[in-house]
């Protein structure tokens, strides 16, 4: 039988559970195991492809085109298991699917109500998860926001009856909890009791606390949790505040031997544990020398989620080059009101850089909607001229094209039919099969797609393969009308999809590094292996910051 560890939290929530559960797969998977995650998110939503990036973050887009929560990408960046659209599941889909049940009398006449109908919902799609894999030996399963909530009470539900019905040798609870700080480092256990009273009440009682605090809890601490929690002593854990990165947590819970009692508890036999990846990622952290500044144009500055993965994957390039990574966050429309881009990008323009420095490198990320999109265009142009290392994904690519028309081909009016219905020049446009669209959600180009990368190109040095699998998310795309033009002036194009009919990335010629990727290679990096375009866009501003 499959082993399944449900990971819940309370007092409150953004205390680092989808961390917590990622870790704890590394883990796992360090032990030899294969290891499934799923994520359940209370919200009504269907998925989170029509949710707004300022709200809930980035969408974590899967290889069967699936638009996920961004823990999903937490997921990816631990562990190895394969994700797919099955492993998020939502309180909109459970709901669709039994309503749709329900009106082609699946039920046969029965009332139907959320015990057991909905929960019986919820639990064949978490058993789905391990099913479709035969290796599959646990499946962590992260069920979203805190207990208390409404929202989460008939996944916790769920997560009980699973519980009962496998024994307790077969599940298990990891309840996340905090212990705040009051006064002069005075650390309270009382939240994190009443959290495991509410976990009670809800028929489930914990196996395993994982207790968020600003410092490591001491034996005496860790003792009064257990007596009043009902928790082993053993089992009581503390995530604790760490100054270098957030992918030392899965060293530091092997520090406390979580994957030990976790293992214990599930009845698996003790196996030697391999986490060589992990400490020769720290070896590389601890051995970066010197920072770069990367200017990040786009349009959802306000909330750090919002490009996650992009995020993530710089710093993953920044420990392939030895280099810290600096973010320097610009929101895309002050560049639009700015007389000059320098004033923004260039020398005096970064708080606390020197004279001569301004941002290093610029990258462009994917978005949707007119706002800003001059801007973006002005950091392109800059880049381009001030020979300053520039990486575009998605809408970031079609922002180069944009910027090659109007600036070297003197089409000024050049644009998308995204922002400009009218302009007579549209390098980018709809594609033909979405013209007609009207519903939006999962509607894109979605999902894993090849690439086929040419030769003696940035492209193709990065990967070194000519066919690349990398996934997407946009319903854009570089204008075919107007490819022989943008080639003729000097535009080179890099990658086009297996059949050649649509381009997949562009690059500026005579340039130290201008790419643009119609895909989003950073779904992919891992802190133990970066992406490759990522890696080899840092080690080129790297060089060029060296050869100023």
């Amino acid at each position: 039988m499959n082993k399944y560890i449900f990971v819940s939290g309370g007092v409150c929530s953004s205390l680092g559970k989808g961390v917590a559960a990622s870790s704890l797969g590394a883990l796992l998977e360090g032990r030899g195991l294969n290891v499934r995650m799923i994520k359940c998110d209370p919200y009504i939503n269907v998925d989170a492809g029509t949710m707004s990036p300022y709200q809930h973050g980035e969408v974590y887009v899967t290889d069967d085109g699936g638009e996920t929560d961004l823990d999903l990408g937490n997921y990816a960046r631990f562990t190895s298991g394969p994700l797919t659209r099955a492993n998020s599941i939502t309180t909109g889909q459970v709901y669709e699917s039994v309503i749709r049940k329900e009106r082609e009398g699946r039920y046969l006449g029965r009332c139907v109500q959320v015990i057991p109908h909905i929960t019986d919902e919820i639990k064949s799609r978490i058993l789905a998860v391990s099913k479709a894999d035969a290796d599959t030996d646990v499946v962590i399963v992260e069920i979203g926001g805190t207990v208390g909530d409404i929202e989460s009470i008939p996944f916790l539900e769920a997560a009980r009856q699973l519980i009962h019905e496998m024994g307790r040798a077969n599940a298990l609870s990891v309840h996340l909890t905090l212990i705040p700080e009051v006064g002069e480092g005075e650390l309270k256990t009382k939240p994190t009791q009443h959290s495991v009273k509410s976990m009670q009440e809800q028929g489930i009682q914990p196996d395993v606390l994982i207790c968020r605090a600003p410092v490591p809890l001491d034996e005496a601490t860790r003792r009064k949790i257990a007596l009043f929690t009902n928790v082993a002593n053993e089992a009581v854990f503390t995530s604790y505040n760490v100054d270098t990165t957030i992918y030392e947590v899965p060293l530091i819970f092997f520090n406390q031997k979580l994957d030990q009692v976790v293992l214990k508890r599930l009845g698996v036999e003790s196996r030697h544990a391999n986490l060589k990846p992990w400490y020769s990622m720290m070896e590389r952290f601890q051995a970066r020398s010197g920072t770069v500044r990367i200017g990040i144009v786009g349009k959802y500055m306000d909330l750090h989620d919002s490009y996650k993965s992009v995020f993530e994957a710089l710093f993953h390039a920044g420990l392939e080059s030895r280099v810290a990574v600096e973010l320097v966050k610009i929101d895309s429309s002050r560049l639009e009101d700015a007389e000059d881009a320098d004033t923004v990008l260039g020398a005096n323009a970064v708080e606390g850089a020197s004279k001569e420095d301004g941002v290093d490198g610029i990258l462009v990320p994917g978005g949707f909607g007119q706002r800003g999109i001059n801007g973006m265009v002005k950091a392109a142009a800059w880049a381009r001229t001030h020979k300053i290392p520039y990486f575009g994904i998605c809408l970031g690519m079609q922002i180069m094209v944009i910027d090659w028309a109007r600036n070297i081909l003197g089409w000024e009016d050049a644009d998308s039919t995204e922002f400009n219905q009218d302009t007579k020049h549209p390098v980018v446009s709809l594609l033909e099969d979405q013209v007609d669209v009207k519903n939006y959600g999962g509607t894109m180009r979605l999902g894993k797609w090849d690439s086929v990368a040419e030769p003696d190109s940035r492209f193709f040095e990065a990967y070194k393969e000519k066919t690349v699998s990398e996934r997407h998310r946009h319903r854009y795309e570089f204008a075919n009308t107007f490819r022989d033009e943008m080639a003729g002036s000097g535009l080179r194009l890099t990658g086009f999809t297996a059949d050649k009919s649509l381009v997949e990335a562009v690059e500026w010629p005579d340039h130290p590094w201008g790419v643009g990727v119609q895909f989003h290679p950073e779904f992919k990096s891992k802190p133990t292996a970066a992406a490759p375009l990522f890696r080899d866009f840092i080690a080129a501003v790297k060089k060029v910051k060296e050869h100023k």
